[in-house]
């Protein structure tokens, strides 16, 4: 049976037609769909881990167990999970185990755009590179199997497009592989540097048996043809979604070497195409990995010195890079069109702290990964500097320690999300406070995991499946850390907002301002609708004859709230209006009025 499905769900798919029992993830685009598809199959126990290293550790403890396991994330996050997972690649697997990594060239929700195909270089793990969502689905099931056969995990690197776009996919029946029985063997699983420089010869042992997998494997394959590309025999390798774009702008002009199977490099395949080849081009995304390796091997290849370094390898990069042509366009002229960044949605519970927060010139703001990033910009102005998750805390901490030594009375404010706070803001928060800094710190409590798209996390008190759990509260973990000055307010009352700002600016140790209001996109749970009372339940509305087009309202940055150049007065899109009065408060006039006082 055929469906259509997207890479992410084909993964899902993969991991249930080959036996998985056990996944974990922490959600990031572009690979969130991974797991919530997982978790709709009763026979795999699925669950959001508070980070990547967390959900690293998880699989590799079910596979210890016994069990199929799988591991998945953004590319970022492999950062955060290579600590273990570095030193799993030494031990080797019992049930089967992969991670799943999804990168993103062109960096359309990223911090960076970095290859991780690097990692399973550096760490001497397999890797696979699906090109489409059969390959997505295959890949998987492949990678099980070879896992245990070669004991040792898998990597298989996703890009956005094949983790976004749809194809045909065979789907099939589910495996049903036993847990395997566990035994002690602390020569295999104590990473103690005796044992480890045992397990470091082995892994070269099974470097050269991989290979040959390589070398065998029907996810590296030739495509020849006897047809000439301006007179010369003209051969393209390529691996992920890079391989259907080359033959898009290539056509049947050349020959194909496609690669799914990349570490380790398929070496006498690869040269025997070469070989066989006047030109040869390598189309990859982000680094130079294979190229490179066709280089040590002798050949001379055009890759990065013909195609750019960085971004997406679309059929229109090829075809500029190979030509200059594009592809015929629509033309227009820009400069009638109005740039429309991304902005915060109607009624975000962040809107109202982000407003007062930016109206202060005195403290540096330092920020997060979420949908607050976007304070950023215009009209907030309320972000000075965003690293990794979690890094506002501690970043904070180092910039305010600087201040206080240099005698500059400058007050740092950080600035992060619930899940953020979660994943690293803890550690972070200890930090400031072993080391006594003076930070003001604000936890963005919003509900949910909003940016990814409302994932539950440690404090929403749900698990993925749905199911009830206990939920972590905020205010009661920053005291037992040691934060002994903690408020909790509501972000869309701008006075209590710049109370708690206020109250904690001349503190000279670290406190806590937790802004708890949910998420305006979110599903309500009966525990929302109870603890915040009204929620959502009037709209606001201008009155014309009090409007004096002075736009204040409009610098809370609403999209709700719209200008009239004719008439030269604001009106509220009743639609997108939630009722949060941020901007009823900012109103000089009085002009913004709940619908029920209109009436």
């Amino acid at each position: 049976m055929k469906q259509l499905l997207t890479g992410d769900e084909a993964i899902a798919r993969g991991a249930y037609e080959a036996g998985v029992r056990h996944a974990a993830a922490y959600p990031g685009t572009p690979s969130t769909e991974i797991l919530e598809n997982i978790a709709n199959y009763d026979e795999i126990y699925a669950e959001w881990a508070p980070n990547e290293k967390v959900a690293m550790e998880s699989a590799i403890g079910a596979s210890m167990a016994g069990a199929r396991s799988m591991a998945s994330m953004k590319h970022v996050g492999v950062n955060v999970a290579a600590d273990p997972l570095m030193t799993f690649s030494y031990m080797g697997v019992n049930g089967g185990a992969v991670l799943v990594t999804a990168d993103e060239p062109g960096m359309f929700s990223s911090q960076n755009e970095q290859d991780n195909r690097n990692y399973a270089k550096m760490g001497k793990f397999p890797m696979l590179e699906p090109s489409d969502s059969q390959d997505c689905l295959d890949m998987v099931k492949a990678a099980y199997e070879l896992s245990e056969k070669y004991n040792v995990i898998f990597m298989i690197r996703m890009v956005t497009r094949v983790c976004h776009s749809k194809s045909l996919v065979e789907v099939g029946e589910r495996k049903d592989v036993p847990v395997k029985e566990w035994k002690p063997d602390p020569m295999k699983y104590v990473a103690l540097p005796a044992y480890s420089r045992i397990l470091r010869v082995q892994m070269e042992d099974r470097q050269r048996a991989l290979e040959e997998a390589s070398e065998n494997s029907p996810f590296n394959y030739a495509e020849y043809t006897d047809e000439l590309r301006d007179g010369k025999k003209t051969g393209v390798i390529a691996s992920g979604a890079s391989f259907w774009y080359a033959k898009e702008v290539f056509g049947d002009t050349s020959s194909y070497l496609k690669l799914g199977f990349t570490n380790p490099m398929p070496k006498n395949m690869i040269s025997e195409f070469c070989s066989r080849m006047d030109v040869v081009y390598v189309v990859e995304e982000d680094d130079p990995y294979i190229e490179e390796f066709c280089q040590r091997l002798g050949f001379a290849v055009h890759g990065k010195d013909t195609f750019p370094p960085y971004g997406e390898m679309t059929p229109d990069v090829l075809r500029r890079s190979l030509t200059g042509d594009t592809l015929t366009e629509v033309n227009y002229d820009h400069s009638l069109v109005n740039k429309r960044p991304p902005s915060l949605c109607a009624g975000c519970p962040h809107r109202g702290l982000f407003y007062r927060l930016g109206k202060r010139k005195d403290i540096m703001i330092s920020g997060d990964i979420g949908c607050y990033t976007l304070a950023a910009g215009a009209p907030y102005n309320a972000m000075n500097s965003t690293v990794c998750m979690g890094a506002s805390i501690s970043v904070g901490h180092g910039a305010q320690q600087v201040f206080n030594r240099a005698g500059v009375k400058r007050k740092v404010v950080t600035v992060l999300g619930d899940s953020t706070f979660f994943h690293t803001g803890v550690e972070s928060l200890i930090n400031t406070v072993y080391n006594q800094s003076n930070t003001i710190n604000i936890i963005l409590d919003n509900r949910i995991t909003g940016m990814t798209g409302h994932q539950q996390n440690p404090g929403t008190g749900y698990t993925v499946k749905g199911d009830s759990t206990i939920a972590i509260n905020i205010e009661e973990l920053v005291k037992a850390i040691g934060i002994r000055h903690v408020k909790v307010i509501d972000p869309n009352d701008l006075k209590a907002v710049d109370e708690a700002l206020d109250s904690f600016m001349d503190l000279d140790e670290p406190s806590v301002i937790i802004t708890r209001w949910p998420c305006v996109l979110k599903k309500f749970s009966q525990e929302d609708l109870s603890e915040f009372e009204g929620l959502f339940q009037t709209k606001d509305v201008v009155d014309p004859e009090k409007c004096i087009g002075c736009k204040l309202c409009q610098k809370t940055g609403c999209p709700a709230l719209i200008f009239s150049a004719e008439d030269k007065k604001v009106t509220i899109n009743r639609t997108d209006c939630v009722g949060c009065d941020v901007c009823k408060q900012v109103c000089p006039t009085g002009a913004i009025l709940k619908e029920s006082e209109a009436n």
